[in-house]
């Protein structure tokens, strides 16, 4: 099979999205298809171009709601467009986040192959937000009738779409590589006499880290062996700074970007894993990377995360607001060795469901089904 993933964000710079897409890449590709990523240039980069990416038109970061990035599709010439599908002639088109503006619409007029949409992300639960997305109306409801299949990480990543249209979305969550996460780094030894609490992902307000803080705060203050990691970057960095400095909160360390590999170590050091984000996710593949790493999760009581953590995982979901609570679940996750035992052999069998093949192969089901339909829309 002949396929083209399309991304509306910057393949370079690593993301939720982009590294869904890439590893798609890589498993269709292992499995004898031939995958090509299509994908505008962002502005800034200045690298080479891997020959499994082609790009088309430009993109430009800007900052969304809650502080969150977002990239923006600068429309292509039409021209560029045909030129690659005719030298290429895709069986498929997947296009993830296919209601960006505008890149990928131009491609979805244009493509003479089944098309099938992914929605990953969920539009953020603020009046600004649905302010937002109702003025997208007029823009994303006449480009449904060209997708042969629909899917969603999520049924919260579904919702957009079903306030639109009631059309049929398989669900087809993330995956991650499993065998990359549970490998534990040669160095990656926990430190007895420190427990420690990690969080990983973007510093900006809807991911909670200042509620993290606060609970932390009433842990540290009476525990003296316990510290907190806290790896990533984003617009509410110094604030945070500022804020464990003025209310002198002890062994909070900020890590700044960390590397992929920097990552997994950590998450084989760590004691618990936290992700306090309480609005705003569809899914939570940091919290299967945590799962994979066999590290206790306490995380956000949000729609998305709750897809994720079913059954005897709902013990990580916490509503991050209660500091009371959500310090004593961070206690708990953290010494309570009987129940870190008993969390852990639901999570080793629940992650698994996730590792890519078995993603990839409810994708493969996705694409033959589409492009039967296509066959049938065109004659």
């Amino acid at each position: 099979m002949r396929i083209g993933l399309v991304c509306p964000y910057n393949i370079f710079s690593g993301g939720g999205v982009q590294e869904q897409v890439l590893t798609l890449q890589k498993t269709f590709e292992k499995r004898g298809h031939y995958v090509r990523i299509l994908t505008p240039l962002p502005r800034e980069y200045e690298g080479q171009v891997p020959k499994e990416i082609i790009t088309l038109g430009v993109s430009m970061n800007t900052t969304a709601f809650a502080g969150t990035n977002w990239q923006w599709s600068v429309s292509v010439d039409t021209d560029a467009i045909d030129e690659v599908f005719e030298r290429e002639k895709f069986d498929l088109l997947h296009f993830h986040e296919p209601w960006v503006p505008v890149w990928g619409r131009q491609l979805l007029m244009r493509s003479k192959s089944a098309n099938v949409a992914t929605m990953h992300a969920r539009f953020l639960d603020t009046l600004t937000a649905k302010t937002v997305s109702n003025v997208f109306i007029p823009y994303t409801k006449p480009q449904i009738k060209y997708f042969d299949a629909f899917t969603a990480v999520s049924v919260p990543a579904m919702e957009y779409l079903l306030s639109l249209k009631k059309v049929p979305i398989t669900v087809v969550p993330n995956g991650i590589d499993f065998k990359k996460y549970s490998r534990r780094p040669a160095r990656a030894i926990r430190n007895p006499g420190m427990k420690t609490i990690l969080y990983i992902g973007r510093l900006e307000e809807r991911k909670g880290v200042k509620f993290l803080l606060k609970a932390f705060s009433e842990i540290a203050h009476r525990n003296e062996y316990i510290q907190l990691l806290i790896a990533g970057q984003g617009p509410d960095s110094q604030k945070l700074r500022r804020y464990v400095a003025t209310n002198e909160i002890p062994r909070v360390t900020f890590l700044g970007f960390i590397s992929e590999d920097e990552k997994i170590h950590h998450l084989h050091r760590a004691d618990v894993f936290c992700s306090p984000a309480y609005f705003g996710e569809s899914f939570g593949v940091v919290l299967l990377e945590a799962m994979a790493a066999d590290l206790p999760v306490v995380a956000g009581d949000n729609p998305g995360y709750q897809s994720v953590m079913v059954d005897r995982g709902a013990l990580s979901l916490v509503n991050p607001q209660d500091t009371i609570d959500f310090a004593r679940r961070l206690e708990l996750m953290t010494f309570d060795e009987g129940l870190r035992r008993l969390w852990s052999k639901w999570a080793n069998k629940r992650v698994k469901e996730f590792d890519f093949p078995k993603v990839a192969d409810q994708y493969m089901k996705v694409y033959e089904d589409a492009i039967k339909k296509s066959k049938q829309r065109k004659t």
